[in-house]
């Protein structure tokens, strides 16, 4: 195919070229109706570039094949056989692969290292999901993704799964055998589904982690805006094989897309295909060698995650390094606390922050000044390490102790009646909400499952070191959402 094309870019460009006056939304008219105080800020481009996809980039029957055509060029460029353009996000994406697989009630495995939007899925779709729990690691205090042999068993405890949901790789960079648990998948004639959302990258490099459409899965979701060069919520979802049928996959898709899709983030996603198609391994080369710089240097002042702590046996499968974790334990302050300093002293913004880590992750749009910059903002922090607050103690339960048991259907506990219980005497009652520190954004609990007493303990105590929760109606944690006995 030729992917010096960009047919939704191609066409944007032409609407400008035939001077095309709407009738029809966006009320802002390409920008004519917009406040000048909103311009001085977004720009005018951004507002011309807001056009309808129905009877603005494309005819009223969409005959001109804008949209298709960008979206058979992706499936192309990553080996697919086809690919969904979402304007939604991947929380989106995954709620339609979710739904496409299972119906309400038939059972799916889900790696319970799934971000809340995989929650969010089970409860809006009431699928029933079988948990399969991945690797804890005592010492670095963290999941590693299940392996074939936890995927083998839970098909074992449920022979009649439709399919499996796997995340990889983590916020954390660590990977997943995606061949392996497809092969077990498919074994018992069944898709895998993997959430890719921060693997849109991995298809255009070979030092990087498989990609999950050549690793044998049937179904991927990618998050183009996160690891890409997308806006945000650009999200595509790649369909290979036949196991999963893609009629029912785009009827899924329309029950849950939006109607009134955005031109900017499909114009994004066209855009970057091509950028990757044409240029996407050199940029990804550099980008890597920028890495092994970055990482050198930043491993001189603190400890860095690398490859060997993560990769082996009972642990990852494989690692991401554009994912540069920063472990701060050992100078005494929390990683919430190093991630607020570096912002208000450097305006530096880091991604993911813990009880005990940093990360920042280095993509085609870094060069060696971003990079320098980053090294400059945390040699500063670790020497203003004594200014920093000390760390408080978060209670992190041991392995085993996050897997909880759960009682009944996520969709059954969120819509059932509830209430509001101290913390400490919700212990043992059923959830009826997601708690989920953020980022990553992993349930602690979630609806339908047992309150345990040490994840109350972790969670108020990680609320008080500084954990963001976002997800509770009571975000101070004070009180839990519990299912009202007799109510299931």
């Amino acid at each position: 195919m030729d992917h010096s094309r960009a047919p939704v870019l191609d066409a944007l460009q032409e609407y400008r070229k035939r001077d095309h006056l709407s009738f029809t939304p966006p009320g802002h008219k390409q920008g004519r109706g917009v406040d000048p105080r909103v311009l001085d800020v977004l720009g005018e481009d951004v507002f011309r570039s807001d056009v309808l996809m129905m009877n603005g980039l494309d005819d009223r029957t969409m005959s001109g094949g804008v949209l298709s055509d960008a979206e058979r060029l992706m499936a192309d460029a990553v080996d697919a056989d086809q690919a969904f353009f979402s304007t939604c996000g991947s929380s989106l994406s995954v709620k339609t692969c979710i739904i496409t697989v299972a119906r309400p009630g038939e059972k799916l495995l889900v790696s319970r290292n799934a971000h809340k939007s995989v929650v969010a899925g089970l409860i809006i779709s009431g699928v029933d999901p079988v948990w399969v729990h991945p690797r804890w690691d005592a010492e670095w205090e963290w999941a590693y993704l299940p392996g074939p042999e936890a995927v083998a068993e839970g098909f074992a405890r449920a022979p009649g799964a439709r399919g499996m949901l796997l995340i990889t790789p983590t916020d954390y960079g660590t990977c997943a055998a995606i061949s392996d648990v497809a092969d077990v998948c498919h074994e018992h004639g069944v898709p895998l589904i993997v959430d890719e959302a921060w693997g849109a990258h991995l298809p255009f490099h070979p030092g990087l982690p498989s990609w999950a459409m050549d690793a044998g899965a049937d179904l991927c979701v990618t998050s183009v805006h996160k690891m890409g060069a997308g806006l945000e919520q650009g999200s595509v979802y790649h369909l290979r094989g036949d196991r999963v049928d893609p009629g029912v996959l785009s009827m899924r898709a329309d029950l849950l897309d939006t109607t009134s899709p955005s031109s900017l983030v499909y114009a994004g996603l066209d855009g970057w295909r091509r950028q990757m198609v044409e240029h996407g391994h050199g940029l990804l080369d550099r980008a890597l060698g920028l890495t092994a710089v970055a990482r050198e240097r930043l491993g001189g002042v603190l400890r860095v995650v690398g490859r060997d702590d993560v990769v082996g046996p009972r642990k990852a499968d494989d690692h991401d390094p554009l994912k540069v974790v920063m472990d701060v334990s050992a100078l005494g302050f929390s990683g919430y606390s190093a991630s607020e300093w570096l912002r208000s002293r450097h305006h530096v913004d880091v991604g993911l922050a813990d009880h005990r880590r940093i990360a920042a992750q280095i993509t085609v749009a870094d060069d060696e000044g971003t990079v320098d910059r980053l090294v400059t903002a945390v040699a500063d922090l670790v020497a203003h390490a004594a200014e920093l607050p000390r760390s408080r103690p978060v209670d992190i339960p041991a392995p085993g102790e996050l897997e909880l048991e759960q009682a009944v259907l996520p969709r059954a506990a969120f819509f059932a009646d509830a209430e509001h219980v101290p913390a400490a005497e919700a212990v043992g009652r059923i959830c009826a909400e997601t708690i989920s520190p953020y980022p990553p954004g992993v349930p602690a609990a979630l609806p339908g499952e047992v309150i345990t007493r040490p994840v109350v303990d972790y969670l108020r105590s990680g609320r008080a070191a500084g954990m963001f929760l976002p997800d509770p109606t009571d975000g101070d944690l004070d009180t839990i959402r519990v299912v009202a006995r007799g109510a299931v």
